[in-house]
């Protein structure tokens, strides 16, 4: 009896110890993660991310057709389209900018992708794991900080080529900008216009539509982030998976 006794309690130890044994394996089995793997797996999150994002905005309606991201007039030509009707002709005039406005986003969008990437590649290793341990959006914000100066004097010339360039019936974006606010500040120079309180309109529609953009390729970054962090299923490579999954391990 004893030593049956004995032979289990000796059998219950060695399968306990096994026990124990798979759960530190488990526990240890996978590799820490690495400043490499961090700083890499951020640069390509943030690659293919900037990457879909900008093919998605550089499509036709990419801008124009998403509400999200769609560029009306600034905000100093409100005026204008509240007083629509004083301008004979005004209201084709605006929706004829707008379209084009966006057509000129949309095409300076398929040179977007380069420029964040090559941004990208500045990340530091600091960088990247107080992005990987920050908010939901912390490598998109990361990004506006620190390129936004350097990616506004990129696009801003990309910018004014597509909004100069001939769309329809050789008439630029710019065009019709100066056309619909060279009418309104016309009126508004007028005396009737001056009585009724109406202001010029002087926005620098390069610097407003550049600014715009940006905002808008940001907001479709910050989606692409927060998908990777969030669905598995966005994760497209085992490096993605390994270290944004470290993520989902310590919300759980």
């Amino acid at each position: 009896m004893k030593t049956g006794y004995s032979s289990l309690i000796i059998i219950f130890w060695i399968l306990s110890g096994c026990a124990e044994l798979t759960k530190v394996l488990n526990t240890t089995s996978a590799q820490p993660l690495t400043e490499a793997d961090v700083i890499s797996a951020l640069k390509e999150a943030l690659s293919t991310g900037s990457a879909n994002a900008a093919g998605r905005l550089s499509q036709q309606n990419g801008y124009y057709g998403d509400l999200t991201v769609k560029i009306l007039l600034p905000d100093e030509a409100k005026v204008i389209v509240d007083n629509i009707s004083k301008i004979p002709g005004g209201q084709k005039l605006v929706d004829d900018v707008i379209l084009r406005i966006n057509r000129a986003a949309e095409d300076a969008a398929k040179e977007a992708a380069p420029i964040f990437i090559n941004s990208i590649k500045q990340m530091t290793v600091r960088d990247a794991f107080n992005i990987l341990r920050g908010a939901d959006n912390a490598a998109t914000a990361y990004l506006r900080a620190t390129t936004w100066n350097e990616l506004y004097a990129l696009y801003k010339p990309k910018i004014r080529t597509a909004t100069e360039k001939k769309i329809v019936s050789n008439i630029s974006t710019k065009d019709s900008w100066n056309a619909l606010t060279g009418k309104w500040n016309t009126f508004s120079n007028s005396v009737p216009g001056r009585l009724a309180g109406m202001k010029p309109v002087t926005t620098d529609l390069d610097a407003w539509l550049t600014s715009k953009a940006l905002d808008g390729m940001f907001l479709k970054v910050e989606g692409e982030e927060l998908k990777i962090r969030k669905e598995v299923s966005a994760r497209v490579t085992p490096l993605l998976q390994r270290v944004f999954g470290s993520l989902d391990t310590k919300s759980n």
